[in-house]
């Protein structure tokens, strides 16, 4: 994708998911409505779901995507519990490289886990597979950064 034409896609994804979080009251449609816009506006966007902290860990919410066996995952554990445990978005352009990598899909190529934050407290975060090597920068995590800190005024 252009980068020119990235930017403006993703600025205007921008302005829907602050519009949803700012008018829709039930968090479940809005957890939905995120992963759907971001799912079916971004294709290589492969897998995008919302993991929330429950009782210490971190538990699959509202994803789309192929079925994934991690519905729950321990803070410290594989790319998202580290996100969770360092509280800083994780980019990953290249899975097989890391040995602390929970498998989803074997499709999966590369990630980007970004924590949703109230102050120092992690609530949750949003986790994006590609199938495509490097799939992830700055205008990604711009995007879902903002989406995160959105959400997290609103929790």
């Amino acid at each position: 994708m252009e980068k020119d034409t990235k930017k403006l896609l993703f600025q205007q994804l921008e302005v829907q998911a602050k519009e949803l979080i700012a008018t829709e009251d039930d968090m479940e449609k809005v957890y939905k409505g995120i992963v759907e816009m971001l799912d079916n506006n971004i294709p290589y966007y492969d897998w995008t779901g919302f993991y929330m902290v429950e009782k210490g860990e971190l538990v699959l919410g509202h994803y789309v995507g192929a079925a994934t066996d991690h519905t729950k995952i321990q803070i410290g554990q594989g790319i998202c519990g580290q996100a969770a445990e360092r509280k800083e978005t994780f980019i990953v352009d290249d899975v097989t490289k890391e040995s602390n990598y929970l498998a989803c899909s074997f499709e999966t190529a590369s990630e980007i886990v970004v924590p949703i934050m109230k102050g120092s407290e992690v609530l949750g975060e949003i986790d994006i597979d590609s199938h495509t090597p490097a799939a992830f920068d700055e205008l990604d995590q711009q995007l879902l950064e903002t989406i995160a800190s959105k959400l997290a005024e609103k929790l």
